[in-house]
């Protein structure tokens, strides 16, 4: 009968968590420029905000948990495939990444914020913790990547997809700067620079990395590329 209570407790906890991470995204969708408070959460999970403040200390904390649940999706669909059988292709790895990161519209936006909210709000404890988790997920990743791709030495998984993160959110950076004229040279015209189709042009540079990488790799390692 405890163990039974125990679990429906759980379960409850989880429920409310989600609720309350889903009311933040609801929130977060309908105006992407402002943070909402814990009340404004609280009241569209239909929580007392004094029940936030259980599961989240502040809204900084909220939107890291927020971020890391699309991370979390992410690297799920990714070690399983992976992890698989078959060898994935370059061209699925890379729709994978377009679903998740590109497809899904507070991704970039969040991981963009919560870089600078780990280096000035958020609590050291909860940030070493955040990045331990990803540490672990990335790892099992990049082995999975060396499984399926012999001529990635050990820890090029890693990197693969570390450099592979680093382009993505780096391109959405510049290309959101651009858009907004808060770039130093913002793009005035079609002919400048700066002026770029971020998702074209990830495209192209992805490939680029991925084939770059796995080529590399394999001359380094006496093989060749798949």
């Amino acid at each position: 009968m405890m163990v039974r209570q125990r679990a429906i407790q759980a379960e409850h906890k989880q429920e409310r968590h989600d609720a309350i991470l889903d009311a933040a995204e609801r929130l977060l969708l309908r105006s992407p420029d402002r943070v909402a408070n814990v009340a404004e959460v609280a009241a569209a999970a239909g929580l007392a905000k004094g029940t936030v403040y259980l599961y989240f200390p502040g809204k900084e904390e909220l939107l890291l948990a927020l971020h890391e649940r699309n991370v979390a999706a992410f690297f799920t669909a990714l070690i399983e495939r992976a992890e698989g059988a078959s060898v994935p292709g370059i061209e699925e790895l890379l729709a994978l990444m377009h679903r998740h990161m590109l497809e899904r519209p507070l991704f970039l936006l969040l991981a963009s914020r919560c870089y600078g909210l780990m280096a000035q709000c958020i609590p050291i404890g909860a940030a070493t913790a955040y990045r331990q988790r990803m540490a672990e997920r990335l790892a099992r990743a990049g082995a999975g990547l060396e499984r399926h791709f012999p001529q990635l030495a050990p820890g090029d998984g890693v990197l693969l997809l570390r450099d592979s993160y680093a382009l993505i959110l780096g391109l959405w950076q510049l290309s959101v700067a651009s858009a907004d004229g808060h770039d130093m040279c913002p793009a005035s015209d079609a002919a400048s620079p700066l002026a770029f189709s971020f998702p074209e042009h990830l495209d192209r540079a992805l490939r680029a990395l991925w084939r770059g990488m796995l080529e590399t790799s394999g001359e380094r390692a006496g093989g060749g590329s798949r």
